[in-house]
């Protein structure tokens, strides 16, 4: 986040922690008016420093999911491979958070499931078929010690 000042860092770690804060407590915190705040916010979303909000979904019958974590090798790491395999993981809501890395693998994704079973379909019909793919590598998480945007399960 270079080239943000205090103001903006702290108007970020904030809607990190609760996007739906209102914008006279939001504005209150960082010390700036509202309408002042409220352009801070406009600025920070038209130069994509935020990218958009989101809403964290649990289980209505107080199951946590399974964060399934997937190490993607391809077979090749060609532009024309990369391209086809990342396009080809946009198609698949299933698939929450895809990253391309350094080291052992070539992406990293993360999945939820309510089961193994739930789990085996997904990696039958979307991973395997994914273009590229030489080796699929999945590890079930056992709990959750910290999310993202201030979420403790």
């Amino acid at each position: 986040m270079k080239g943000l000042d205090a103001i903006d860092r702290n108007i970020i770690r904030l809607l990190r922690l609760n996007a739906r804060i209102t914008n006279a407590k939001l504005s209150e915190e960082v010390g700036l008016s509202p309408s002042a705040c409220l352009r801070r916010i406009s600025l920070l979303e038209q130069t994509g420093v935020i990218r958009g909000y989101t809403a964290l979904i649990g289980s209505s019958e107080g199951d946590s999911p399974i964060a399934v974590i997937i190490n993607i090798t391809l077979e090749r790491q060609t532009e024309e491979h990369l391209n086809r395999f990342e396009n080809a993981v946009r198609r698949h809501p299933e698939i929450q958070e895809c990253y391309l890395m350094t080291g052992g693998s070539d992406y990293l994704l993360r999945v939820e499931v309510q089961s193994a079973g739930e789990f085996e379909r997904i990696h039958k019909e979307i991973l395997a078929k994914l273009p590229g793919v030489l080796r699929i590598h999945s590890s079930f998480s056992i709990r959750n010690v910290l999310a993202a945007r201030g979420v403790q399960r």
